[in-house]
């Protein structure tokens, strides 16, 4: 497929026919797809993600007053709030204005700004769209106000905005894979203490946007986490040393005999986890990315926590029928996209053939690219033209 528009330019384009004149500055934070690792980062585990080549960008000019005005291309209507005191809209810039309060909050010294989005991420697609505006947004907003903030602390205040200005429950891994990512490597994320290794990671990743949409905000995320609290109540009556669902052993669960469907969730935290420390192994020692573990993986979600569909699943049964070494779905699941893995040439081979089928079964034109591992979230004066 052809590639992105230039997106910083887009974005500043954007600023200057809404706002007039040109943006200081333009920050971008980039999607990511986790390679291995799903529905374990919020049950205290471990995550193995990439940051991918496509990137949301905001164009951002200080206002010099106390409030934020901000507009998306993909969006369309504009929004505003005031730097103290925001409450959320139920709208997108709520992940804007719950940054900014996070931030404000612990002493990065914010001013006025006016903001403009144009994402390149597919939205409701499962590739992270979410943490990128709201990390993108947040370090557009210091770098207006003169103010430094660090990656770790700019994607803290993005998660803190997700959870509890927005509302909805979520791990750590999207804002930390939009702020840490580095090009050329996976980033492992121990999702409990925070502490992160960057594996290098050389190979290329099939994304494959399904066309499904979905929203964190339609109920089924929050509930597969209530699931995962009961489970781990269950469970540390066995083991009252248990401090994580994802510290529970395959073996552990399939003793404990949990009702259903609190079984299937559990077995899926665990049995991933393992799969998660048996591909970071495996990248550490210079080895692919093993393609069973993340054959594995999808069954996983598909059977145990219930969160793929029937779109995602037929990519991943038509990825191994081409050849392709993985394939699973990435994010949450419930649609958005799912990945593939094996060489370049390989990739490009299959994936028109698969898209054109897709097309034809489903009447739904799929979006589809190539990318490595990218850069995480960063700034730079606003382009010209």
């Amino acid at each position: 497929m052809s590639g992105a528009p230039d997106g910083a330019r887009e974005a500043a384009r954007l600023f200057a026919r809404t706002f007039g004149g040109e943006p200081a500055i333009v920050a971008s934070a980039p999607g990511r797809v986790n390679l291995i690792g799903e529905h374990t980062d919020y049950n205290g585990g471990q995550v193995l993600p990439i940051a991918i080549d496509r990137r949301l960008h905001v164009a951002a000019r200080a206002n010099g007053g106390a409030t934020v005005r901000a507009v998306s291309a993909q969006a369309g209507e504009a929004g505003e709030f005031p730097l103290e005191g925001a409450r959320p809209a139920a709208e997108w810039w709520d992940y804007v204005a719950g940054t900014a309060m996070h931030l404000w909050a612990h002493g990065v010294p914010l001013r006025g700004a006016d903001l403009a989005v144009w994402s390149e991420i597919p939205a409701g697609s499962g590739l992270g769209s979410s943490a990128a505006l709201a990390v993108a947004a947040g370090l557009a907003l210091a770098r207006t106000a003169g103010a430094d903030v660090a990656p770790r602390e700019l994607a803290l205040a993005a998660r803190r905005a997700e959870e509890e200005f927005v509302g909805v429950a979520v791990g750590i891994m999207d804002q930390f894979a939009a702020a840490l990512a580095r090009e050329g490597h996976a980033l492992r994320i121990w999702c409990d203490s925070g502490q992160v290794e960057h594996v290098p990671f050389a190979e290329h990743v099939l994304v494959f946007d399904t066309g499904v949409r979905r929203s964190l905000r339609d109920g089924r995320f929050n509930a597969r986490r209530e699931e995962c609290v009961r489970a781990l109540a269950l469970l540390q009556a066995i083991e009252p040393g248990l401090g994580a669902l994802a510290a529970a052993t395959p073996e552990l669960v399939a003793r404990a005999a949990l009702p259903a469907p609190l079984d299937a969730r559990a077995r899926h935290v665990a049995s991933e986890m393992r799969r998660v420390r048996e591909a970071a192994a495996a990248l550490e020692r210079g080895a692919a990315l093993p393609g069973d573990i993340l054959y594995a993986s999808h069954a996983s979600l598909r059977d145990d926590y219930a969160c793929s569909c029937a779109e995602l699943d037929w990519f991943v049964a038509h990825a191994r029928a081409a050849g392709l070494r993985g394939a699973r779905l990435t994010g949450a699941g419930w649609g958005g996209c799912a990945i593939a893995t094996g060489d370049r040439e390989a990739l490009a081979r299959a994936a028109p053939a698969i898209a054109g089928e897709y097309q034809s079964s489903h009447a739904r034109a799929p979006r589809w690219w190539i990318t490595g591992a990218a850069a995480g979230a960063s700034s730079a004066p606003c382009p010209s033209g």
